[in-house]
């Protein structure tokens, strides 16, 4: 099922920049990029989730999260919006980045591309929401960003005007706040499939396919700023020069502004550059992942990988390759197709048993 026969609608492609009282453009670069598709929503309650599944693209639900109390107090001032967030805060220390004025709202690396040009920083939320407020009219503020800060453990009751009807769908999916200034999260993946529910302020969202990845120049595993591998790629001015391919990234670009009420989706794996274009943002969102719990991160394969297959003879790497396409990247199952089920082992489903398994064995294997 595609997008289109979602009722959803393209709004095409633009032919100029297009810039907004925040100042930014959203052809990056002076390119122009697709805008994402975008369907009206139903609201919370009418949450088309096995359709955005099945078309497997970016969405923009519009309207989405429109009758939210977040979403009216932000619409009366910031100062309201803050009020609200504080009568729900439990007093718990949160944690958030905190930089100076010549971060420019984009946690980042230094030069050397080993330390961070943020600090990490713990304190009540009420003194953070303080500090925003009184930097509102600031020109130059300090970067205050707090990141993926989970809604039920600081702010109890908050979901009960200002939620998804996940549990409609099975789905758990707990929802995490993202509390700042005028921040850039500089493009990135994600592992689990996410909505995105702008609250207060305005954001811009910048997506690209994961066959991207070569294009977009992804920095350091580790450290990073936000738990992900970033481009390292200046979206505002781009060194094309350093950075020769992000044009070809650019041709396959979709962009996204997201006034405060409206959602957008974002599939597994999509690479998204997200930018905050007010003086006080908040964002809510939602991950869920396609797989059963006991199912971990690939990433963990990733490190494996690197630590055991990157640095060998490009002969062996390739016979390793043709080794992963016939059992991981193929049919799921095909390595075992010619053999009788009781004798498939691994290579029949994965269960929750399985799984156990598999976990004791690697753990024994590595502690050797």
């Amino acid at each position: 099922m595609d997008a289109m026969s979602m009722g959803v609608t393209s709004t095409g492609v633009t032919s100029t920049a297009v810039t907004d009282s925040g100042g930014a453009s959203a052809a990056i670069g002076g390119r122009v990029t697709a805008h994402v598709r975008e369907r009206e929503a139903g609201g919370p309650d009418a949450l088309p989730l096995d359709e955005l599944l099945a078309a497997g693209e970016p969405v923009v639900l519009r309207g989405l999260a429109r009758d939210w109390s977040l979403v009216r107090a932000g619409l009366e001032s910031p100062r309201v919006a803050m009020d609200l967030l504080r009568s729900h805060y439990n007093g718990r220390p949160v944690q958030y980045n905190w930089g100076e004025p010549e971060t420019a709202g984009r946690p980042f690396y230094r030069e050397d591309f080993t330390r961070l040009n943020c600090e990490v920083r713990r304190n009540g939320l009420d003194q953070v929401l303080d500090e925003l407020a009184s930097l509102l009219d600031e020109p130059r503020p300090p970067t205050y960003y707090l990141a993926s800060l989970p809604v039920d453990s600081v702010l109890p009751g908050l979901r009960q005007a200002n939620d998804l009807d996940f549990a409609a769908h099975g789905v758990d999916a707990p929802p995490s706040i993202w509390i700042g200034n005028r921040v850039i999260a500089s493009c990135h993946y994600d592992a689990p499939n996410n909505i995105a529910c702008v609250a207060v302020g305005r954001r811009r969202f910048t997506l690209f396919p994961p066959d991207q990845i070569c294009n977009l120049y992804p920095g350091p595993l580790e450290p990073t700023p936000g738990g992900q591998a970033v481009s390292v790629v200046d979206f505002v001015e781009p060194d094309f020069e350093r950075h020769p391919r992000f044009r070809e990234a650019l041709t396959v670009a979709q962009t996204a502004l997201l006034e405060p009420g409206d959602a957008i989706f974002i599939p597994s794996m999509w690479w998204h550059h997200v930018e905050g274009l007010d003086a006080f943002n908040v964002l809510v969102n939602y991950w869920w992942s396609s797989m059963p719990a006991y199912i971990p991160t690939p990433m963990h394969a990733l490190y494996h990988a690197l630590w055991t297959i990157r640095d060998r003879p490009e002969r062996e790497k390739q016979a390793w390759k043709q080794v992963f396409e016939h059992y991981i990247f193929g049919p799921a199952d095909g390595a075992g197709a010619h053999l009788p089920e009781q004798a498939r082992g691994v290579l029949g489903p994965v269960d929750e048993t399985m799984a156990r398994q598999l976990r004791a064995m690697l753990i024994g294997k590595l502690n050797r």
